[in-house]
């Protein structure tokens, strides 16, 4: 985690750029486990980039929902399966990523037998909750 934050954050000093990296802060629900890794805001008015580190426990369902914006996941470790409306399941693994468009419903869960971990970038409206449960 430490290696993690710290390449985030050489990469944004080699870039020049002036956001801001807060310190970890954890949050756990039901198996999941969320780190806010950055927040800062962006060019494009009205919106912000925020990173987060996903960790989802073994045989764990997210619950499905929606962000206010665009989502880039990208798996850490383990194996991930996304089901996104209207589309078929995929699996990914680590090493490979995911676009996942502003207001589209989604779920992940891990279909593998350890720990699953995905890198989120999104860019999204300033002001919004993050994520918006879908029934």
């Amino acid at each position: 985690m430490k290696t993690t934050r710290f390449i985030a954050a050489a990469l944004l000093l080699a870039s020049g750029s002036m956001t801001t990296l807060h310190a970890a802060e954890p949050q756990k629900m039901q198996g999941i486990q969320r780190t806010d890794l950055v927040k800062d805001d962006i060019s494009v008015k009205g919106h912000e980039a925020v990173q987060v580190r996903v960790d989802i426990a073994p045989g764990v369902l997210a619950i499905k929902h929606s962000h206010p914006g665009e989502e880039i996941a990208y798996v850490l470790e383990g194996s991930l399966e996304y089901e996104l409306e209207g589309r078929a399941p995929v699996t990914l693994h680590a090493g490979q990523s995911l676009f996942i468009p502003a207001g589209v419903a989604h779920s992940a869960k891990n279909v593998g037998e350890k720990t699953a971990s995905e890198l989120a970038t999104y860019i999204v409206k300033k002001g919004e909750p993050l994520l918006v449960p879908v029934k």
